[in-house]
């Protein structure tokens, strides 16, 4: 296999000055890797595989460098990658959120890539984060492909790939059966997903509405999947574990709440309430009491 070129295809992106890129690209959840200077993302791109990079930002712009197949598809993406598609509008926070976004503004990332998603969600379910982003990486060690570029990074398995594969392939991952059933089930679904997704008509709640007929996805993982995929700013992930927590610590100074209360707290801003979420999450977690969850155990997000 050659070696892939040192330089790949720049192009600057206009920004606003005041973007906070690494907040914004931060929400793109596990495909983009946020590091103190630049940020990468490797993904399987409709022209074949591809690495963008986030380099340095230059006056209202920022630099990015992109390799592989999937170069182009990714530079014309980056700018959606930084919010470029994010409204705002009916956006008006009050009281602590307020504050909290007047110190830490950002916009809503989208990566447009299902799969990445999809993965991501069914391997966070009911364990740590953690644990969740260890599996990911393995699966895409052992049954990926090397990313083009200088940097050493993996490609998660296409669709294509996992739908063939066993219970048996997960176990080593540290996925158990039920997580791999689902993401096996998930990957023989996406021809009809990737349809649906490239729908210019689809909406998010039509997305949602679509991946819970997918047996073991549920509300919480088909939130997620909108959040990070289509930059839905109205994603409201119910089943997590400590979310509800941060949500009531944020607006009501709450240390403990249940999806309901979260749900009630964030009906003002609704059709912004993933925004108010993220914000939450930025600002630090409530007062935890009781014994902490264990790396290996259950529980973290209680719904699918």
């Amino acid at each position: 296999m050659p070696e892939p070129p040192a330089t790949g295809t720049r192009r600057l992106l206009p920004i606003p000055a005041t973007l906070n890129v690494a907040d914004t690209v931060r929400g793109a959840k596990n495909p983009v890797l946020v590091g103190p200077t630049e940020s990468w993302w490797s993904t399987r791109t409709p022209d074949g595989l591809g690495t963008l990079s986030l380099l340095r930002r230059t006056g209202d712009g920022i630099e990015a460098e992109a390799w592989g197949p999937g170069a182009s598809w990714l530079l014309d993406q980056a700018p959606r990658l930084l919010g470029g598609d994010d409204d705002l509008t009916g956006f008006a926070p009050v009281g602590k959120v307020r504050e909290l976004w007047r110190r830490k503004p950002f916009l809503l990332a989208r990566t447009d890539r299902p799969w990445d998603a999809l993965v991501g969600a069914v391997l966070g379910q009911r364990v740590q984060t953690i644990n969740a982003a260890r599996s990911r990486r393995s699966l895409a060690r052992r049954f990926g492909e090397p990313a083009p570029g200088p940097r050493t990074a993996w490609v998660l398995p296409a669709p294509e790939t996992v739908a063939t594969m066993g219970y048996h392939q997960f176990h080593p991952l540290g996925v158990e059966r039920k997580r791999a059933e689902i993401l096996i089930r998930v990957a023989r679904e996406m021809p009809r997903l990737e349809r649906l997704f490239a729908d210019p008509a689809t909406t998010a709640e039509r997305v949602q509405a679509r991946l819970r007929q997918v047996r073991g996805i549920g509300p919480w993982s088909a939130a997620m999947v909108t959040a990070t995929t289509l930059g839905d700013p109205d994603a409201v992930p119910v089943g997590d574990y400590h979310m509800p927590h941060t949500v009531a610590w944020l607006m009501a100074g709450e240390p403990r709440a249940s999806d309901e209360r979260m749900l009630e707290l964030l009906e003002p801003y609704a059709g912004h309430r993933w925004r108010v979420i993220r914000l939450a999450k930025s600002s630090g977690s409530a007062p935890r009491y009781g014994p902490k969850l264990s790396l290996t155990g259950d529980g973290l997000h209680r719904g699918r």
